[in-house]
């Protein structure tokens, strides 16, 4: 009777609208697998010869975890977190020696017909180490110690992912910029994220020497805004423009150089120069920051077609070229997105109806179960289609949020964001990816890309945090 009252009180504090959004895209998921990958030859959706009965395999399998999950004590996850994280690390290793190379990256376990790729159980444990670590008592954000950790605890599993040759998954570490953020990080490092990722990518369709010219404006502008020194706005325009000039009447008329590179670094250090007795003088430090700042940035502006060129693969130069739009080539590393902008344009706005997608049945669109299942949903289901699944996976990320805030237990609540960020991470990437407004790099979509590992991992991730809302009002160490 005791067990009974309890399983029933459990399933009373089990939040239903997470539950019913989980199971409403594992199954809107399936059944565009089904589509995607259709064989009349296999017409039962149940046929476990092709993906989407082994799907209904992992699905079965992903409902018996998050059941196994619910029952166990919310004080064990704390307690997997640093043994978990470990083990993981392990097999990021062992998979670089003894994995299956698969789509260029040797990311994947193979164990008869199953594969496992441990990258995705990776976030997992990531999840749980900052969880714990953060929740754990006189921690600061913003202390050195505190950074440095954090740093690591992100780096190993980046570097061991990056190794293989798995970009995509490697790249997901960064949502967990936004749980920092939200845990006190200044929002003035998340701005210098952006700021970079800004110059990073204006930096392969113009000139340095132009976007250069754009930091100091946008640093100037920026600097009056929040500073409103005219006067030291003034002397410091006045000098670097003027040093601009005579750097670039030095190098380019006397020594007839064709880089603008050692123009805008004289100019910056002759500026810096002039300034150091005043700001030591009148203890001036915001003037010497934004110019160190502003400083690096420019250099920063120069250095990216170094590294583009030297440190991608020619496919992803390409693909990244193709997005970009300085390169065409439809027919090789730009052939996926355009098939699929096609497959989702051609759905209009309800869509052609369910197996009617003539794109997905004819394979014009590869990888089109896993990382482009997207493309099907809006080629058979349409604008109508498409923003049902957007606004079913809104609802959810936005409820994991609201109900992180009501958590009692800074592991909860740590735990919660890390879950919704990557979340989010994941479907901005996919769809965009999808689209044309990213480029390709391999990352499935939550609960809808077809794959055991994949399903398994969100399962886990997602009712992990389900069981810890269940204990909510109790604080977890």
């Amino acid at each position: 009777m005791r067990n009974h009252k309890k399983e029933e009180n459990l399933f009373a504090r089990i939040d239903k609208l997470i539950l019913v959004l989980y199971l409403l895209l594992v199954f809107m998921g399936w059944f565009n697998i089904y589509a995607a990958v259709y064989n009349e030859e296999h017409h039962s959706i149940f046929s476990i010869s092709q993906q989407y009965g082994k799907q209904l395999i992992w699905i079965i399998a992903a409902f018996f975890i998050g059941i196994i999950i619910l029952i166990v004590d919310t004080k064990f996850f704390p307690m997997l977190a640093n043994p978990f994280y470990g083990f993981i690390i392990i097999l990021l290793l062992s998979v670089l020696v003894f994995g299956r190379e698969v789509n260029g990256a040797r990311s994947w376990f193979e164990i008869g017909s199953v594969r496992i790729q441990p990258a995705e159980f990776a976030k997992l444990a990531t999840c749980l180490l900052l969880s714990k670590y953060l929740s754990s008592f006189n921690i600061k954000i913003m202390k050195l110690k505190t950074l440095s950790i954090i740093g690591l605890m992100f780096l190993i599993p980046f570097s061991l992912i990056l190794l293989q040759n798995d970009t995509g998954s490697a790249l997901v570490y960064a949502s967990f910029v936004l749980v920092l953020y939200r845990l006190g990080m200044p929002g003035m490092i998340l701005f210098f994220g952006f700021a970079t990722a800004a110059i990073s990518v204006l930096s392969l369709i113009l000139e340095p020497a132009y976007i250069s010219i754009g930091i100091i404006s946008v640093a100037a502008l920026l600097y009056f805004l929040l500073r409103k020194d005219v006067k030291q706005l003034t002397i410091g325009l006045i000098a670097l423009s003027s040093s601009l000039v005579l750097s670039w009447l030095v190098f380019f008329k006397i020594l007839h150089q064709e880089s603008y590179f050692p123009v805008f670094i004289s100019a910056f250090l002759v500026t810096i120069g002039v300034f150091i007795a005043p700001i030591y003088k009148n203890r001036l430090n915001h003037v010497l920051i934004t110019l160190l700042t502003t400083f690096a940035f420019v250099i920063f502006s120069f250095s990216v077609a170094y590294l583009f060129d030297n440190m991608l693969g020619e496919h992803q130069k390409t693909r990244i070229n193709v997005l970009l739009g300085t390169e065409s080539d439809t027919r090789g590393a730009g052939y996926n997105v355009n098939q699929s902008k096609i497959a989702i344009g051609s759905g209009g706005f309800s869509g052609k109806g369910f197996l009617e997608g003539t794109q997905t049945k004819f394979n014009f669109v590869p990888e089109q179960s896993t990382d482009f299942i997207f493309c099907t949903v809006g080629e058979e289901w349409g604008f109508v289609g498409t923003s049902v699944v957007l606004i079913l996976f809104a609802i959810l990320l936005v409820r994991i949020v609201f109900v992180s805030e009501k958590q009692k237990s800074p592991f909860s609540r740590i735990y919660g964001y890390c879950v919704a960020s990557i979340l989010f991470f994941h479907l901005a990437i996919n769809i965009g990816m999808t689209i044309g407004l990213l480029p390709v790099i391999g990352i499935p979509l939550p609960f809808f890309s077809y794959g055991g590992s994949s399903l398994w991992s969100f399962t886990v991730l997602l009712f992990i945090f389900i069981k810890l809302d269940t204990d909510r009002d109790r604080i977890i160490h």
